[in-house]
């Protein structure tokens, strides 16, 4: 090949390779296809974990599926071989942003204590088969180095999955199993050392019948290590060293386990309670609460009756603690998915901007009602308006009977009385009872609240000012003549208020401009003192201060009153 013909390959190289690298795409540690990937590791490595030391400690399984063996030994490797490359794929954060460069990616990862791990448990240690033949599989013992992947896994399907407490004592379950499957795969071992049926603690005599099969064998050894590590007793008493060292071990491996198991178990029970708590109120102190103030029963078992509610159809009352440690912006989001058609169905509320819609939503206070209980009654002074969400709501008479009409999910009263509407007859009071008829769900929204809001958006408190207007016309219970009046005075203090603004600022003007000629006469006496004091230092002394300062007693003989007036007449020839 000419010298030409190689540059030109080399140079025509680097686009091709290029062109690969750009063909594998950069995984996002958070993703979904990352996450799916960690899964998939899962099996390779529960497989290295669990077959490799049966194997070893069991011959007959090695030997009777010895190509089986091998086929799965090199599918793990392909997989441990993948991991690697999706490892040198996969994007890390830098001030919060996801790095896509592949040779900065490429040069972080080699420089971790993972890459070392991951080459580890790729030696081809199985190049020894060679010499010491295919039935030694503890050659492959180096791929359990990869066991992090398999915990990183677990992590990230804990915080994924909706219920994290079954999948805790499930993942505590598979532990466990592995944990008891290595202790009884070094009880065979242990008892083929020391011989099989030599006495009664070790497996017996594979020669008796039904001892030979492997199955046995293993369920056997699965059995008795099962007695020894959940300290139930009932095992042979062991009659050699290596047996009394085996059964010491395994009981302060029971005793590690047996703790373990408990404070895991421990911690998922506190953790579902601590979930209730957070979700629910605590019942168990406004009971006692009673108790102690003597409540009669038939209120207490309406409370009892409200709790139960809440508990068995899984209603929350204090949405705003549970979302309380997300971000302003992501509790929004949260709050407008689950909330918004609701308060978006609102006459009041339609056509508002989107943004006011968001942060009317964070103040929507859950509320639950029991049957009979009435949400208000006619007369109150209506301080919050009422969304339904779930349930249905009567509108009574005063004996508390009679139904004007029935209100069901997506309706909404008390609207008016959160607005000051100029001319409103009901003066914000409730105009009449309002019953709910079953356990009805509402959101309640304040008049604080929605004040605090709409001082942000004052077009949008004149839109909604409008439509109550309008409702409160097709009610009858606006008074125009009150609303022309209400209006007329707001107009009149609103200009009494800019004629005060008026004098106020004239007033200031004349203060500053006062002020200006204050300091400029205070500036203009200040450079008279100082040229006065510049023209007293060019007069000559006086005979008597001469006098005195010869002797030594300078202005000694010489009173106050007399320096004065000496100051005062000035040299000779001054005037």
């Amino acid at each position: 090949m000419s010298q030409d013909s190689k540059v030109k390959t080399t140079e025509s190289s680097p686009p091709v390779l290029t062109k690969a690298r750009k063909s594998l795409p950069v995984l996002d540690p958070s993703g979904d296809y990352y996450y799916w990937w960690l899964n998939t590791m899962v099996f390779p490595v529960m497989y290295n974990l669990i077959i490799i030391v049966c194997r070893a400690c069991f011959p007959d399984l090695q030997h009777g599926y010895l190509v089986a063996w091998l086929v799965l030994d090199y599918t793990s490797d392909l997989f441990y071989l993948l991991d690697i490359v999706v490892r040198f794929h996969t994007g890390f954060l830098e001030q919060g942003i996801l790095v896509v460069d592949k040779g900065r990616i490429s040069s972080r990862y080699v420089r971790t204590w993972s890459f070392f791990l991951d080459l580890v448990s790729l030696l081809p240690t199985d190049v020894a088969y060679v010499s010491l033949g295919p039935h030694t599989p503890t050659l492959r013992l180096n791929r359990f180095l990869r066991a992090p992947r398999l915990f990183e896994a677990f992590d990230r399907t804990e915080t994924r999955t909706a219920y994290p407490n079954a999948f805790r004592i499930a993942k505590l379950m598979l532990y466990i199993f592995v944990v008891i499957h290595w202790n009884s795969c070094l009880y065979f071992a242990l008892s083929r050392y020391l011989g099989f049926g030599r006495d009664i603690w070790v497996y017996p005599d594979p020669a008796q019948p039904g001892f030979e099969r492997l199955r046995r064998q293993y369920l056997y050894s699965f059995y008795f290590s099962t007695l020894i590590l959940t300290t139930v007793g009932d095992t042979p008493l062991p009659a050699r060293e290596e047996e009394y060292l085996f059964m010491v071990g395994d009981f302060l491996l029971a005793v590690m386990g047996f703790a373990t198991i408990m404070g895991s178990m421990s911690s998922v029970i506190y953790n579902m309670n601590t979930a209730d708590a957070a979700f629910y109120p605590d019942h168990a102190l406004v009971k006692k609460y009673m108790k102690l103030h003597h409540v009669n029963r038939r209120l207490e078992r309406r409370v009892i009756d409200w709790y139960q509610h809440l508990q068995i159809n899984k209603k929350m009352t204090n949405e705003v603690a549970i979302l309380q440690h997300l971000p302003e912006r992501l509790r929004a989001e949260v709050a407008v998915s689950v909330h918004l058609p609701t308060l978006s169905r609102v006459q009041i509320f339609q056509n508002c901007e989107a943004s006011l819609l968001e942060e009317l939503v964070l103040k929507l206070q859950p509320q639950t009602y029991s049957p009979g209980e009435y949400v208000c009654r006619k007369g109150d002074i209506g301080r919050e308006m009422y969304i339904i969400r779930e349930g249905q709501l009567a509108v009574v008479a005063d004996d508390g009977v009679t139904q004007y009409a029935v209100l069901g999910a997506g309706l909404y009263f008390g609207e008016i009385s959160i607005i000051n509407i100029k001319g409103n007859m009901s003066g914000n009071r409730r105009t009449a009872n309002i019953k709910s008829l079953g356990y009805s769900d509402l959101f309640c929204l304040s008049k604080e609240d929605l004040r605090e809001v709409l001082s942000e958006y004052p077009q949008a408190q004149a839109v909604m000012e409008e439509k109550g207007r309008e409702i409160l016309l097709k009610m009858n219970k606006l008074d125009v003549n009150a609303e022309a009046a209400e209006i007329a005075l707001q107009e009149a203090t609103e200009a009494r208020l800019r004629g005060l603004d008026q004098q106020l600022d004239d007033l200031q003007t004349k203060f500053a401009r006062l002020l200006a000629e204050l300091e400029s006469s205070a500036l203009k006496i200040a450079y008279r003192i100082e040229r006065l004091e510049w023209q007293t230092r060019e007069w000559p002394m006086p005979e008597e201060l001469i006098e005195a300062d010869d002797e030594g007693e300078p202005g000694e003989g010489t009173s106050k009153d007399e320096e004065g007036r000496a100051g005062q007449e000035g040299p000779p020839g001054l005037e």
